[in-house]
């Protein structure tokens, strides 16, 4: 059985995906930029997205009934991986150990042009 998962306090989807899917106690978050749920505007420079961005995955999963603390699995999309340093330490400011296992990777473009975009697969404990 699938749960849906959705909350006014994270950005609404901007194609045809949900916020989150809950199957078996896993919750699988679709990537998050840093778009401001209350403007719907992409917020300015990587810091300001990279903050966002986990303030947004942090309340789907609230959504879903859990927190960042259960997160399992990270994927981080950069545009420019010299931004790796900067993004790494907010994304870590936002979660305590022991660390889920991650993945980093830089690709060309991002919708609206976001410089950052995290998915999490976390689970419902």
């Amino acid at each position: 059985m699938r749960n849906i998962i959705h909350t006014n306090l994270a950005p609404e989807a901007i194609g045809p995906y949900s916020q989150a899917v809950e199957v078996n106690g896993l919750i699988y978050t679709s990537g998050q930029i840093g778009i401001d749920p209350e403007s719907g505007e992409l917020v300015p420079g990587v810091e300001q997205q990279a903050h966002q961005v986990m303030k947004n995955v942090s309340e789907v999963l609230r959504a879903a009934g859990t927190n960042n603390d259960s997160i399992v699995k990270a994927m981080i999309f950069l545009q420019n991986m010299d931004d790796f340093s900067l993004v790494n330490d907010i994304y870590a400011s936002y979660l305590k150990q022991p660390y889920p296992a991650r993945s980093a990777v830089e690709i060309s473009k991002m919708p609206k042009g976001a410089l950052v975009e995290v998915e999490v697969v976390a689970i419902k404990e």
